[in-house]
């Protein structure tokens, strides 16, 4: 599993991405603002960073300008924001960005993002004081419906129109499905439950958000009953990203 830096001045924020990201088995690093950043990157060489775009001392895409002007931006980056526009993503995939996420981030989207990072080479940077080359060994950066800077598809992979690729799962789950009741209490109510999850799950396009709003469970509770009933988070959608 990676290290991974997280870089966000809210402090729900980072205990939500942490817990998650613990959860699948990563070390975590917290930072509340570019100075914890700085300190805490060349303390640990993490093999991800995910940076937080508006913070209060040193925004996210100076901080990247910095690491990557100083050869420094030898891991990926993921970008985050709740204002980010498609000047914004453009800019953050120009100075080295590996993707950007749009705040609230959805538990799949994360995921995904996590690890097809991982899984990919830092970026090649140009010379400091010469943007707009730090990206041009990965080619044109696809964007998103709303602006997001999407992770680029494996080679061979179908993509869609704006360049993410699409992922050809089976139909989701259905709102009537039979189950066994021959057993013991707590297997059929764990069964009626994980699939009860996976349905709104997938009905939601994998938004934590809009299914603990749906279910009532405050979301880093349902984050805990999905692991715990084995809800494979990955595949539960109807369609892409």
């Amino acid at each position: 599993m990676a290290t991974i830096l997280v870089v966000d001045d809210e402090l729900g924020i980072r205990g939500l991405l942490s817990e998650i990201l613990s959860d699948e088995g990563h070390t975590v690093e917290l930072a509340e603002n570019a100075a914890e950043a700085r300190g805490a990157r060349e303390r640990l060489r993490p093999d991800l960073v995910l940076l937080d775009i508006w913070m209060p001392d040193v925004d996210g895409i100076s901080l990247l300008k910095e690491w990557g002007a100083a050869g420094m931006l030898s891991m990926p980056v993921i970008m985050m924001s709740g204002h980010g526009t498609i000047d914004t993503a453009v800019e953050a995939t120009k100075y080295g960005a590996t993707a950007f996420l749009e705040k609230p981030i959805t538990l799949q989207k994360l995921l995904r993002a996590v690890e097809q990072a991982l899984v990919r080479p830092a970026p090649r940077l140009a010379p400091a004081g010469v943007p707009g080359q730090g990206m041009a060994a990965a080619g044109p950066v696809p964007l998103g419906a709303r602006g997001e800077a999407l992770p680029l598809g494996e080679p061979g992979q179908p993509t869609g129109l704006m360049g993410g690729t699409i992922n050809l799962l089976p139909v989701g789950p259905q709102a009537e499905q039979s189950f066994d009741l021959d057993r013991p209490l707590r297997e059929a109510r764990d069964a009626f439950e994980k699939s009860y999850f996976e349905f709104h799950l997938a009905k939601e396009n994998g938004s934590m958000t809009r299914v603990a709003e749906k279910t009532g469970l405050e979301r880093t509770h349902l984050y805990r009953k999905l692991k715990q009933l084995g809800v494979d988070l990955a595949r539960n959608k109807r369609g892409g990203l």
